[in-house]
């Protein structure tokens, strides 16, 4: 089924391929937004979500009374985190705790339930991941990570539980981006693995076994960014 890409994402996925080919260099100052919104034909508001979400994942960074400047794609271009960008309404430690609560829950009652096509899908997206964060294609690597973890939600079999999922996709999301630029190469090594166990314990229908799965990972993830 053709899924639409939303427009900040499409514009965001332009912007990172033109960095990965060196359209815009590592230091190079970005266009203005002006420029930009003209060059994609996108409204200032979907540039600028687009240009958090780079942000988020470390290829720019914004500086007050400067401007945006590329970052790069080198391990050693991006160490920091950039700054939480729900802080006022939750910090992200809160929202590593629910998904620990919410996530585990919800894989716990998926084990069993997901037919040959939704595992196959599972492994699938993991390859993706894996293969997208070689590339250093990170939007592609939290676009395959969310697709993953939403089969799982869809499979439940708890319809306020999905849905409960689905209204903190965007704070999901974000948790899923916010470590990257300090992620080490060994620890996305470890993601997959802790998928591939996901998914195993998922097709044998071990509810304990993919909670805890389940629970592992995300808590090895907000380790990783730093809770």
């Amino acid at each position: 089924m053709f899924t639409r890409i939303p427009m900040p994402q499409g514009v965001a996925r332009k912007l990172q391929t033109m960095i990965l080919d060196g359209e815009l260099k590592t230091g190079e100052k970005i266009p203005s937004q002006r420029e930009l919104s003209e060059k994609f034909g996108v409204s200032r508001a979907s540039l600028r979500e687009a240009l958090m979400t780079l942000e988020t994942i470390g290829l720019v960074k914004t500086e007050a009374g400067r401007g945006t400047f590329v970052v790069g794609t080198s391990p050693e271009s991006a160490k920091t985190m950039a700054e939480w960008r729900y802080s006022h309404t939750y910090s992200l430690r809160e929202v590593f705790e629910t998904r620990l609560m919410l996530e585990g829950e919800i894989a716990a009652r998926a084990a069993g339930r997901l037919v040959a096509d939704d595992l196959e899908a599972l492994s699938r997206l993991t390859d993706d991941m894996e293969r997208s964060w070689a590339a250093r294609d990170y939007l592609a690597n939290v676009e395959a990570d969310l697709k993953f973890h939403a089969i799982i939600a869809r499979a439940c079999g708890n319809k306020m539980l999905s849905e409960l999922y689905g209204q903190v996709r965007d704070q999901v999301t974000e948790t899923q981006r916010q470590p990257i630029p300090i992620t080490d190469p060994k620890r996305m090594e470890a993601s997959v693995s802790e998928h591939r166990r996901l998914i195993a314990a998922l097709a044998k229908g071990d509810a304990r076994g993919a909670r805890r799965a389940m629970s592992e990972h995300v808590a090895n993830t907000a380790a990783c960014a730093g809770y």
